[in-house]
């Protein structure tokens, strides 16, 4: 007897550490993935020029506009609403940051490509072209998530941006593209980097930016091209689909933030969030480029998203003034039935909002003594008047000056004035405050919120929700290792600690006395809180069948397939996920990858390990608890109160499960454990939901 018991103790400790090793060679497969990448161009850059009169220049942005048969209103309100509003703005570019088209069925529960998508994104784009009266070139479309899902590679028959979208039109296929807005003293470039996935796997599994190292190292090289061949002054502007929070570390852990901080990047314009999150998804990233010559170098750039077309019908306006960068986000709205109903907007563009400003160094900034506005609208404007606040003083006026257009021949967009920028310096960034009013012959006024500025260049605080911060400022593919190991860890904790108390308790005989000392002194009260959870794990634990059962599917999730399927499109062979990602092989084109999809399958692993697999341990263990006090119950019943102290513990003993502990009478006053109740209710009635949950969705 004594010969097996030991036998299953050693083969326990085995177990325990199987779990350990394969707990160890999941992380490091995990964080070690996706070496080889293919079919992506890459390493090139395809280039493009545009000419622009003055200092000033301005584009639009229009992101996630998840064209859908199924929701005809997508596609003509664009021709309805964008059309319109482009061709009174008369922007420079139209960029347009992904997920094109929905690539959704009618009822939303399954991602696949539809070709009937892409030719509706066609011909609706080809309209918004012709009836804006801009040029075809002048508008840049990217991918999205979205638009790659169920692509296995590009190229493929499913790969149906390849060939209706703008840029495969115009032959620009490369992930990373450059557009160079060239003035006679100024250049402004928008460099465009398509971080979809290489092999597009179907949702939810295909949720963040997946950069290569090689695509990282284009960037860097065409930034590091404009820093030393532009002979004019630069401002760059990086544009993509997803934000820096939901883009995933390249190979070799290299990242987008310090490559942009380091070559003086402006902004990052992106997308993906949709506007239900917030409007103001806004975040200034400030890198350490510390080094031996330079200890104390940080480089800084702003980081903005926009709110999707899809429901918000929102654009962005955004301006480079000299090399200051502002912008205005605007709503659309669907009484807009021509361009006379569009709504007269202002964009400040000197100087500029001190919250969300650009800053690239106070060594660049180039002193400016002037006010400067863009202002859109369908009638003509009579006059303009910037107003000066102070908010010291109750936010009193302190400087009221007119603007005037800088071409009087035709009053264009933009007006200008001069002012004494002395009078605002050695201030706080929120001491005052600029007000834009304009007058359209019409007599209707239309005026800019109060914003604060600093002639010097001044951050001021930007005010951010709990859940902005939680969405934009947290990387989620740091948060995802961290939730998803910690879980597991805290299995691992809950098999492994009762083990170990189970031992130490059995064997060590002044323990067990000491323990029972305690529960004799503590009060009522603290005994149970003490002695409840200490019985929950250790009565839990007993039944080595079920133990080693949980171990084995714990062993199972940690490194083998979860479930099988098509993960990209459904004529595709049969790929297997893992906690590791996804694994797709492919005869026809030599394809064989492992750990596809990492972060992304968060969206599956996190609500299965917490809602799922860690409720149905803890029931396990609460069912066992509920034997264990069952047997207790049913020994205080079967003693007499006149029969000796023995013969009840005997009674008892013959009631009790193999294994089981008698605790003292003292502690377990109940018919059954009370924590062990409550909380096996609850598990039932979660896991129970969820599981109902997975399964019919």
């Amino acid at each position: 007897m004594a010969k097996n018991q030991s036998l299953c103790q050693l083969l326990l400790l085995l177990l325990l550490l199987l779990l350990l090793l394969l707990l160890l060679l999941s992380a490091r497969m995990i964080q070690g993935r996706n070496s080889d990448r293919v079919f992506e161009p890459d390493s090139s850059v395809s280039r493009e020029f545009f000419e622009f009169e003055g200092d000033i220049a301005w584009v639009v942005q229009v992101s996630d506009l998840h064209v859908s048969p199924y929701f005809p209103d997508h596609a003509e309100d664009l021709k309805r609403l964008l059309a319109p509003a482009l061709r009174l703005i008369r922007p420079s570019l139209v960029l347009i940051t992904g997920d094109l088209t929905d690539a959704k069925n009618k009822d939303r529960t399954s991602t696949r490509q539809d070709e009937s998508e892409w030719i509706q994104y066609r011909e609706t784009m080809d309209a918004v072209v012709r009836e804006s009266g801009m040029e075809k070139r002048a508008f840049f479309d990217i991918r999205g998530n979205h638009d790659k899902y169920g692509v296995p590679h590009v190229g493929d028959r499913l790969d149906f941006f390849s060939n209706y979208s703008i840029s495969s039109q115009l032959n620009r296929l490369n992930t990373v593209q450059s557009i160079s807005l060239v003035g006679s003293d100024w250049t402004y470039v928008f460099l465009g980097i398509d971080d979809s996935m290489d092999i597009g796997v179907r949702g939810p599994s295909n949720l963040f930016g997946h950069p290569s190292d090689e695509r990282i190292q284009t960037v860097e090289s065409e930034l590091q091209y404009w820093d030393a061949h532009s002979g004019a002054l630069t401002t760059k502007i990086v544009f993509g689909h997803f934000p820096m929070s939901f883009i995933a570390s390249s190979e070799k852990g290299k990242r987008y933030e310090s490559v942009f901080a380091r070559h003086s990047v402006s902004a990052y314009l992106c997308g993906h969030l949709h506007a239900k999150f917030s409007k103001q998804l806004w975040r200034l990233h400030s890198i350490d480029l510390a080094s031996d010559s330079k200890p104390n170098n940080f480089g800084q750039f702003w980081e903005w998203e926009i709110g999707d077309w899809k429901e918000s019908k929102l654009i962005r306006i955004l301006s480079i003034d000299r090399g200051e960068v502002s912008f205005v986000d605007i709503q659309l709205l669907n009484g807009n039935k021509s361009q006379e109903d569009f709504q007269t907007t202002i964009l400040v563009t000197h100087p500029v909002d001190s919250r969300n400003m650009n800053r690239i160094g106070s060594d660049n900034r180039i002193s400016r003594n002037d006010i400067s506005a863009l202002v859109f609208s369908a009638e003509p404007i009579l006059h303009v008047t910037a107003k000066i606040f102070d908010s010291s003083r109750a936010f009193r006026l302190v400087e009221e000056l007119p603007l005037h257009p800088t071409n009087s021949a035709n009053r264009g967009p933009h007006f200008q004035a001069k002012w004494n920028t002395i009078n605002y310096k050695n201030a706080s960034a929120t001491r005052f405050w600029l007000q834009v009013l304009v007058v359209d012959v019409h007599g209707k006024e239309t005026a800019t919120t109060l914003r604060p500025f600093s002639v010097e260049g001044k951050l001021a605080r930007l005010p951010k929700t709990w859940l902005a911060h939680l969405i934009f400022h947290i990387r989620w593919e740091k948060l995802y290792f961290v939730l998803i190991w910690s879980n597991v860890c805290s299995l691992i904790v809950l098999l492994c600690l009762p083990k170990v108390l189970n031992q130490f308790m059995e064997r060590n005989a002044a323990y067990q006395k000491w323990a029972m000392s305690v529960s004799i002194s503590l009060p009522i009260g603290q005994r149970r809180n003490f002695f409840w959870p200490l019985w929950f794990l250790i009565e839990g634990s007993r039944d080595r069948k079920l133990w080693c059962a949980m171990v084995l599917y714990l062993l199972y999730l940690l490194r083998f397939p979860w479930f099988w399927g098509h993960a990209t499109s459904e004529t595709s062979e049969i790929a297997s996920m893992s906690m590791n990602g996804w694994k797709v092989q492919s005869s026809n084109i030599l394809i064989n990858k492992d750990g596809i999809g990492t972060p992304d399958i968060m969206t599956i692993t996190l609500p299965f390990m917490y809602l799922i697999v860690t409720p149905l341990f803890l029931m396990i263990y609460s069912l066992l608890v509920e034997r264990s006090a069952f047997y207790l119950h049913s020994s205080k019943k079967s003693r007499c109160p006149q029969e000796p102290i023995s013969l009840k513990k005997d009674s008892a003993q013959r009631l009790q499960p193999p294994g089981l502990l008698l605790p003292h009478e003292g502690v377990w006053s109940g018919c059954c454990c009370p924590f062990a109740q409550r909380l096996m209710g609850a598990i039932i009635i979660i896991g129970s939901s969820h599981l109902f949950h997975s399964i019919t969705t």
